[in-house]
């Protein structure tokens, strides 16, 4: 029975959440202070070299601008949708008055009383709608740039006021909303696994940060190895 006490959640659930914010304030810091040594500082350097190729040369590069930034709606739009979805169905739930939670007390570990249960639910319900927020304000940014980066440059006031920079500016804010709407939406998976217990609240805390730390940090191959890929290639 001990091991039905609240007192796990309390030290395994809090724990966990302190990987995931330590991580990602580490990532925060690096993404600040080394760039190009992160997957996000790369990328945002490479989304301003594009911008300024792109409106070097506007008249032919007009339409893979377009379908480019179509491309990054399209895909905000899904998580927005998905992440609104899931927001239904948690609220569905949390205002129903059927239970469906006592089938599944009994393989719980930790605290399972009414409160906890809503606790669990509405966690769940405020990360998805943020992640939402977040997608819907990238839509917002992306658009912009979508109009923006085809006016003409040969106009006085698109050159003071509608520069490269300026372009750039909204596409990595646009981009950061993404990215953070994104990790609300990753970090939802422990929350959800919260429903059997803190236990896994706390595994899966400590297994996705190695995964998210693989695909966020650039690992620089060695010039040996870049030869031996190309060798391989080529043969």
């Amino acid at each position: 029975m001990e091991w039905k006490k609240c007192y796990l959640d309390v030290i395994l659930v809090p724990l966990g959440f302190a990987v995931m914010l330590g991580y990602h304030v580490w990532l925060w810091h690096m993404v600040r202070t080394q760039p190009l040594t992160t997957i996000i500082g790369t990328n945002a350097t490479g989304r301003k070299l594009w911008v300024s190729a792109i409106m070097k040369d506007n008249d032919k590069k007009n339409i893979l601008a377009v379908q480019t930034l179509r491309n990054t709606i399209m895909g905000s739009t899904l998580m927005a949708t998905t992440s609104i979805l899931l927001s239904s169905g948690l609220a569905a739930v949390i205002s129903s008055t059927y239970s469906v939670k006592k089938p599944i007390n009994d393989a719980v570990y930790g605290a399972h009383g009414e409160f906890m249960v809503a606790l669990k639910y509405v966690t769940l319900l405020l990360i998805f709608l943020f992640s939402f927020i977040c997608h819907s304000l990238s839509i917002r940014f992306v658009n912009q740039v979508n109009f923006l980066i085809n006016c003409p440059q040969g106009l006085p006031t698109c050159n003071d006021m509608i520069t490269p920079e300026y372009i750039s500016d909204l596409l990595e804010k646009s981009f950061t909303l993404n990215t953070v709407g994104n990790r609300f939406f990753y970090s939802a998976l422990p929350f959800v696994l919260w429903i059997f217990g803190p236990v896994l609240v706390f595994l899966c805390s400590l297994t996705l940060v190695p995964v998210l730390y693989n695909l966020d940090i650039v690992f620089p191959k060695e010039k040996g190895d870049s030869d031996t890929d190309f060798g391989t290639s080529v043969v």
